[in-house]
């Protein structure tokens, strides 16, 4: 049974503004909670690890802030604790894991031989790009240098 049955009632979908990083109040406004909890969800739950700036201020990008609305969610909607919302969120994980889909390794038949022609292919260009980049520059003469004086004496 719920504590307080208003508590539990499910908020109306929240917009997320489309910006590349929120500061923690705003990520605050958008769950409807206290910046304080934030940062007391991000010892709680691993997946909430926002960044930080070199003033050391919480940067969260978009699925930060998605997933600080999950855990509010999960705990103030649903009504679940924070063990019973850790474990909600790492069944969910790992059923992503396995519903991801994987790149298709083709087997057999001449189109695996195409293929890994191609990845020989592109591995060889990648060795030659290696090597022009890890070059080092060539020395060009200084203007005014004693080159430059015997070609215009």
């Amino acid at each position: 049974m719920p504590k307080n049955a208003a508590q539990r009632r499910p908020r109306p979908e929240t917009v997320i503004p489309d910006k590349l990083y929120f500061r923690i109040g705003e990520v605050a406004r958008l769950c409807g909670v206290e910046t304080y909890v934030l940062r007391f969800w991000e010892t709680e739950f691993p997946q909430m690890r926002p960044n930080k700036s070199g003033t050391g201020q919480r940067l969260y990008r978009k699925r930060d802030v998605e997933m600080a609305m999950r855990v509010r969610k999960l705990l103030h909607d649903e009504g679940y604790t924070i063990a019973g919302a850790r474990q909600v969120l790492a069944q969910e994980a790992r059923e992503l894991r396995a519903s991801s889909p994987q790149l298709p390794l083709i087997e057999g038949g001449a189109s695996a031989t195409r293929v890994k022609a191609k990845l020989q292919k592109v591995r060889g260009e990648l060795r030659d790009l290696l090597g022009v980049l890890s070059a080092p520059p060539a020395r060009k003469p200084r203007i005014g240098s004693h080159v430059d004086r015997k070609l215009f004496d």
